[in-house]
């Protein structure tokens, strides 16, 4: 919640645990979740230059900053319509590599 509010301006209920990702090169785990937008207004917060929404084929897949990012649209999209699930973990990746 408190990264939605930083990065958008945006107040948003938290659904459910999505995913757990490692991250060794950098020592972190990322913890990510499925929320709703609580009301269509937002912004860019303190942390962003510019926020949008896009549909899921409008997606600039290339320009995401992050393989965690990418793979948390990929897990919510597979998780979007079930109400209960394990939370998924991240593929194999090595830093460097697009994925």
């Amino acid at each position: 919640m408190r990264e939605a509010q930083e990065e958008a301006n945006a107040k948003i209920v938290i659904d459910s645990l999505l995913a757990v990702y490692a991250v060794p090169h950098i020592s972190q785990v990322h913890l990510m979740y499925r929320a709703k937008l609580v009301q269509p207004d937002f912004s860019a917060g303190p942390e962003s230059l510019e926020v949008r929404l896009f549909a899921w084929d409008d997606i600039p897949w290339g320009e995401l900053a992050f393989p965690s990012v990418k793979w948390a649209l990929d897990h919510w999209k597979e998780s979007k319509d079930l109400e209960g699930f394990s939370p998924f973990i991240n593929p194999i990746w090595v830093p460097g590599e697009k994925g």
